[in-house]
């Protein structure tokens, strides 16, 4: 797929908060992912069949190394390229009062199947935008190792939890990058926009008329229903769909070593019976006589060759004495026949993800320093081996950013920003929120987890990095915020154009 890469005039959210200096050129690299509405429902409905089975059945992405890369600090104190600037949040959650975070809304994960087709999440968040449809993660979650293609099956679930999307699934439709990251696998720039469509979900499902189902735009299937030969004889002639498997053909008696043979049992006269042998081939003795026990009307109905009483015992019970022999077939084979029965898909709009979940503010070139909140999904185990996330639910670390950028030599990094922290891989992407409201449940982006670290060398994670969010960021976030995104489904479910 080719890129488009295209220096950033700054335009968009105000001349005051994108202002660059002048000799400043940020780039931005940009991907389709599923731009075209029915595309974006298979890929949404891949995630969601069967229960959300594929969402379950993903594990977290974790970096191509193997080594957890080590910090070295770059002496800086601080990398910004311009003055400082944010656009504020945009929240749906109440207000309340708590001890401890707030978990906000807008988390969630993204899901996607990487180049070996595994099928692999990472952490977000929704964040604000001109058209309520952006989701913030890391670089590496969106771009398949910074270059030459996006991941497949892109996906946005917001507060997912244990296979369910509680408020719709949303498909990626353009995702945006750093030039940087997306032209020399540079994570300086692991960070990465996309604008998504209206989520849906999967409403269940409805019989429909021939009609009906031709018409019907979404997804739609034909379920077989078993009928009886007249009933077919009758959808025939009204000329339905409808089909017929396999042929009737009676069974062919056989010896009991024959491959398949299946014992049967014949009911016999008793004096058939006392002549027969034991053993196991044909008509030999099955079991014993069976004493059945009936009423007079059926008593007196009986014609077969089973023996009945004299009458009545003394407790006014009727006796019918059964006497079978053995019967070794090779089983025969029915005619089954099948009448089509037209199912279609009903979907449900979610809305644009901002109206649904709100979208946390973004900031850039702070000073460093800063107040966070890191939110993600860690689950991958501790270089010794620990494991002591699940990746089921989210979780959190609290804390100031460190005073300086540090290096990452073996991922070209010069300016990263570090945040003391236990969460490990599976929070990868997941956002740091400056000043976090934990009533209101917002705050604003600087920065995305990108990377894990171990500095005391004891096989523990410790700390975790992000790119350092300045001008080149919010160039990226501007060029995002202007991308256009649709409906998947309308009103009725139906798959839109």
């Amino acid at each position: 797929m080719k890129r488009l890469l295209v220096p950033l005039a700054v335009v968009g959210l105000s001349a005051a908060t994108l202002a660059f200096p002048a000799t400043a050129e940020p780039h931005w690299a940009s991907d389709n992912l599923q731009p075209k509405p029915a595309d974006a429902y298979g890929v949404a409905y891949f995630w969601l069949d069967a229960n959300g089975a594929a969402l379950r059945k993903a594990t977290q992405y974790r970096l191509d190394t193997k080594n957890v890369p080590k910090l070295v600090s770059s002496g800086s104190k601080g990398a910004p390229d311009g003055k400082p600037g944010m656009t504020g949040p945009t929240g749906t959650a109440k207000p309340t009062v708590s001890k401890n975070v707030n978990l906000p809304k807008t988390i969630g994960k993204v899901f996607f199947l990487d180049r070996a087709g595994n099928y692999r999440w990472c952490s977000a968040t929704s964040i604000q935008s001109q058209h309520r449809n952006l989701v913030a993660t890391a670089g590496h979650c969106v771009f398949a190792n910074g270059k030459d293609d996006v991941y497949d099956k892109w996906v946005f679930v917001p507060g997912y939890y244990q296979g369910r999307a509680p408020w719709g699934v949303y498909a990626g439709a353009y995702a945006f990058t750093a030039f940087d990251l997306d032209t020399y696998d540079d994570y300086d720039g692991d960070f990465a926009f996309v604008a998504v469509h209206n989520g849906f979900a999967l409403a269940g499902e409805k019989e429909v008329s021939h009609k009906e189902f031709k018409e019907w735009a979404g997804d739609k299937w034909i379920k077989p229903r078993q009928i009886s030969a007249e009933e077919f004889r009758k959808c025939q002639i009204n000329l339905g769909e409808c089909w017929s498997e396999g042929e009737d053909k009676p069974a062919d008696l056989v010896g009991p070593d024959y491959p398949g043979a299946v014992l049967e049992k014949v009911e016999v006269s008793k004096q058939t019976y006392d002549d027969a042998k034991i053993g196991r081939g044909q008509g030999f003795k099955f079991g014993d006589p069976v004493v059945e026990q009936v009423d007079k009307a059926k008593w007196d109905a009986y014609s077969g060759p089973g023996d009945k009483g004299s009458g009545p015992d003394k407790f006014g019970n009727y006796t019918i004495t059964h006497y079978y022999t053995q019967k070794w077939v090779k089983p025969g084979t029915t005619r089954k026949y099948y009448e089509a029965r037209y199912i279609i898909g009903i979907a449900k709009d979610m809305g644009r993800l901002g109206d649904v979940v709100g979208g946390q503010g973004v900031a850039w070139n702070q000073p460093m320093g800063q107040n966070v909140v890191a939110f993600g999904y860690p689950s991958a185990p501790h270089p010794d081996g620990d494991r002591p996330f699940s990746g089921v639910t989210p979780k959190w670390c609290a804390g100031k950013t460190g005073t300086k950028t540090y290096q990452v030599n073996t991922f070209r990094v010069d300016t990263h920003q570090v945040l003391k922290c236990s969460m490990t891989p599976g929070a990868d992407g997941g956002p740091w929120l400056m000043r976090y409201d934990n009533n209101k449940r917002t705050g604003y982006v600087n920065g995305v987890t990108s990377m894990f670290h171990d500095q005391d060398g004891n096989g523990r994670i410790d700390f975790i990095s992000s790119a350092y969010f300045d001008g080149e960021v919010a160039a990226v976030y501007n060029k995002a915020n202007y991308a256009q995104t649709k409906a998947i489904v309308g009103p009725k479910g139906e798959l839109l154009k």
